[in-house]
Order: structure tokens, then sequence, then C-alpha cells
């Protein structure tokens, strides 16, 4: 396939298992920029014999690591994935037309379709999931957050077919997922002078179970969808109960 002024950046640490599908679901991209943070497994190997360009850089948040590789870009034109994900061939498509015309926005949004525990979860709020991940790097940005780094830009336009992802190994890479982020969550109340609420920690959670699993019909997708369900309710209880700690027991050990 013909190569076209696309620079796709991707930030990686051991995604060995993951970054040959992500580097070759986007064959038209001129150019692979690889951000890595001290990756000990193949991940660099597999990346470089795809003519991907590594450069290192130390872990400093998400944020800080996607923002390098949008600098690093040689082209105005960046797609960002994480090395979990993959352009279908629809989505593919969907590029090279916009690329064979004339771009009339600065940025697009994919929705994003997750696989996890053996099938395609469209619905308990995993999907559409909009991600902003095709854009021109001069007029859309990288915004900073603790949780959910993402890209903002004006002149948007949601594309139809999507970005896919393969979200998790196994449950046990859910279950560190969820700590890791309601940690993240924890530090983003904390930012924001957020105060514990035992009133929370006991309703947050539930609410949070019955959004998922009735509201957004994560019961259609099985035992999936309700193992989903439980783990999103317990993530939040998580974020909640780590703020009552760190009010709590961290400050006082101070």
């Amino acid at each position: 396939m013909s190569k076209i002024p696309i620079s796709l950046v991707i930030i990686t640490l051991n995604e060995e298992n993951n970054i040959a599908r992500c580097i070759q679901s986007v064959p038209f991209a001129d150019e692979v920029i690889i951000v890595d943070s001290g990756s000990s497994d193949k991940t660099l190997e597999i990346a470089e014999s795809l003519g991907a360009k590594i450069s290192f850089e130390k872990w400093q948040g998400f944020y800080h690591q996607k923002n390098k590789a949008t600098e690093l870009a040689k082209n105005d034109w960046v797609l960002s994935l994480d090395a979990d994900e993959a352009l279908g061939e629809d989505s593919q498509n969907e590029i090279l037309d916009l690329m064979s015309g004339k771009l009339e926005y600065d940025g697009y949004i994919f929705p994003r379709l997750s696989f996890h525990l053996g099938r395609w979860i469209w619905h308990g709020g995993w999907y559409p999931d909009k991600q902003l991940r095709f854009f021109n790097k001069n007029k859309c940005h990288w915004k900073n957050t603790n949780v959910h780094e993402h890209v903002v830009g004006e002149n948007i336009k949601l594309l139809k077919k999507p970005i896919l992802h393969y979200v998790f190994k196994d449950l046990a890479h859910q279950v560190d997922t969820n700590n890791r982020y309601s940690g993240l969550g924890t530090q983003d109340l904390i930012s924001k002078n957020k105060k514990f609420s035992l009133f929370r920690l006991v309703t947050k959670p539930i609410s949070k179970f019955i959004e998922c699993y009735f509201f957004k019909r994560g019961i259609l997708d099985g035992m999936p969808g309700f193992i989903i369900a439980v783990s999103a309710s317990y993530s939040i209880f998580l974020k909640f109960a780590k703020l009552w700690e760190y009010e709590k027991v961290k400050v006082r050990e101070k």
C-alpha cells in the first residue's frame, strides 16, 4: 500500500503482544513514532522491524508521553493509537477517503469498540466511547488531566467506523487497571480539593452498577456485561476509599 503523510504515534511499555497488530493496522502511514518508557520485553525489537522510529522518555504520565510523541511527528496530521488498539479495515478506508479529498475539519473522532472476555462489548457504557485520535497537531492538542487524557480541538467531526480496542488480557489485568485508574481518580479528587464523603462511598458504587448494567444495557452483553458493571462499581468504590485513606491515614502519618 502506498504511503500518505500521516504520522502514527504510539506510547509503549512492554507491549510485545500488541504492538505489531497496532502498527500493521495503519499500513499507509509514512511515519511511525514510538515513545517508550522502558520496555524490557520485545516491544522495541518488533517495532523497529516494522519501521518505527523509537524515542525513550522516562514515564511522566499519559499526557506527557502522548504529547511528546505528537511533538516528534514530522507530519501535521497525526493518528494517535494506544498499543492495544488497531484500525479495522473499515476505519482504514474511512481515513483514506478523508485524505484523498479536502480535510474540512481539524480533527476526527472515532467510536471505539472494545474486545473483552471473548466478545465485543456493545453496551454498559463501553460503546461508542468516542475518541479524538486523528487530528492536525497544529490545531488540536492534548489536554492534561490525571485520568483519561484526551485531545481537544474546535472544528471536529465524528466518524462512523470504530477503532478496535483489545482492552484487557484477562480479568487479572482488568483488576490491576482498575486499581491504577482508581488511584489516579483519587489524585484528581485531591487536586480539586474534594473531601471524603461516606454517603458517596456507599451510594456512588451502587448507582454506577445500576447505570452500567441496566440503564446502559450491560445486561445485553451476558456474563461479561455483568462482570464489567461490577468492576466499574468497584473501581468507583476504590476511588473514594483511597480518598478516605489519604485524608484519615496518610495525612495523619506525615
